[in-house]
């Protein structure tokens, strides 16, 4: 089962089908989940006191190596704050959320995202595809972790990174058409 971690804020259903998985907030199912994603929309602080409930599980889960998703402000949430409020992300991943420098912020709808190599998200996705934006604020983290990236504003940033089993996209690939869906599914079927 793939848990899609409700934390009150967030496009669960669109997540939920694309993956077949279950939108739970309970620990005992977080337990059971064989992947976890983590979407989310909203600000950090919000997410961030709501993810308090839950760090315990969601450490232990990652720790023991279950693949873990964070898209949007989920994939924020992994690092270990940000500027845009009080609160603690989870950590798993070093370096922090900072604001996009560009002038026309929130940064809103599709842009291309750029990779060297195929990584196991994207596989069967072309370089240079288009996906889904909305945000104002960017992962700031180890150029190693980074698996893709994007550009607002002459900004280029990390849209995609991973770290063992933890992956994270910046974009909403529920909200990606075709493209989001491929990665849905390239996620689906990694191996545990």
């Amino acid at each position: 089962m793939i848990a899609i971690i409700d934390l009150g804020i967030g496009n669960f259903s669109n997540v939920a089908k694309a993956v077949d998985g279950k939108v739970t907030s309970d620990p005992y199912e977080i337990e059971k989940a064989e992947k976890i994603v983590l979407p989310g929309v909203g600000s950090f602080h919000a997410v961030a006191t709501e993810l308090e409930r839950l760090r315990g599980v969601l450490l232990d889960r990652i720790g023991e190596g279950v693949p873990v998703l964070g898209i949007c402000l989920g994939m924020q949430v992994l690092t270990e704050e940000s500027e845009e409020g009080s609160g603690k992300g989870l950590g798993v991943i070093p370096g922090r959320t900072v604001k996009l420098l560009g002038k026309r912020l929130p940064h809103i709808g599709w842009n291309s995202v750029s990779f060297e190599k195929s990584p196991p998200l994207f596989e069967g996705i072309d370089n240079n595809s288009y996906f889904y934006f909305v945000h104002t604020y960017r992962i700031k983290v180890p150029e190693e972790l980074v698996q893709a990236s994007s550009e607002h504003d002459g900004e280029v940033f990390p849209v995609a990174i991973k770290r063992d089993n933890i992956y994270g996209v910046q974009f909403h690939p529920e909200k990606s058409s075709e493209n989001g869906k491929k990665l849905l599914r390239n996620f689906s079927r990694m191996e545990v």
